[in-house]
């Protein structure tokens, strides 16, 4: 799979869906012309996120978009999903391998160089850097929120593999992430809680593409 085409990443979170289910946000962004659907969904139960993944392989298989699970190894097997997305205190590159497939997709969060460097001889097949420019989704240290463009681009020269820029993107801001070296951008909030999904979509697209 090419994850250098990816230039718009969503990263569900039903949470902050404004009382829409996670399958219908997801239809939406799809609509709009997402490129990979991330399956977050924090702060829900495992059957609930599981019964989700089910549906979201059926919503992804039928547009031809991948689909990921954000750290679990074991809800991607289940849900048959095309890979998995590991933070740096998840299970290694290698186990992802070795449970999902040589041909499965594996994602690495990384927020500094070296972090990044370690991840592709790892055999990360894409790295998720941030957070660009701050984040209130997840908890996260200082010297990781709010990296810049600065950063993104010292990891773009540092590694061969595509670099996909997360944290506070919006259709408004991505243009310079792009620019910075990033092949993508991942939007959480930017899609999920706008009022029109779809809409916010095709407006990120548009922006990544200029």
């Amino acid at each position: 799979m090419n994850t250098s085409e990816w230039r718009t990443y969503l990263v569900t979170a039903s949470s902050r869906s404004a009382g829409r289910t996670t399958p219908e946000v997801v239809a939406a962004a799809l609509d709009g012309g997402v490129d990979v659907v991330q399956l977050r969904d924090k702060g829900v139960s495992d059957r609930e996120r599981y019964e989700t993944g089910l549906r979201l392989r059926e919503l992804t298989a039928e547009a031809g978009v991948p689909l990921i699970v954000n750290d679990r190894i074991d809800l991607a097997a289940a849900v048959d999903a095309d890979g998995v997305h590991l933070g740096q205190t998840d299970l290694p590159v290698a186990v992802a391998r070795e449970r999902l497939g040589e041909d499965a997709v594996v994602g690495v969060s990384a927020s500094t160089v070296e972090q990044a460097e370690a991840a592709e001889t790892a055999g990360a097949d894409y790295l998720g850097v941030g957070a660009v420019y701050g984040t209130d989704s997840k908890a996260v240290s200082g010297d990781r929120d709010g990296i810049g463009t600065e950063r993104i681009a010292a990891v773009a020269d540092a590694v061969e593999v595509p670099v996909i820029g997360i944290g506070g993107i919006d259709a408004g801001n991505a243009a310079p992430v792009v620019g910075a070296g990033a092949t993508g951008v991942a939007a959480l909030s930017a899609i999920t809680a706008a009022d029109d999904p779809e809409a916010a979509t095709a407006a990120l697209r548009a922006a990544v593409a200029e």
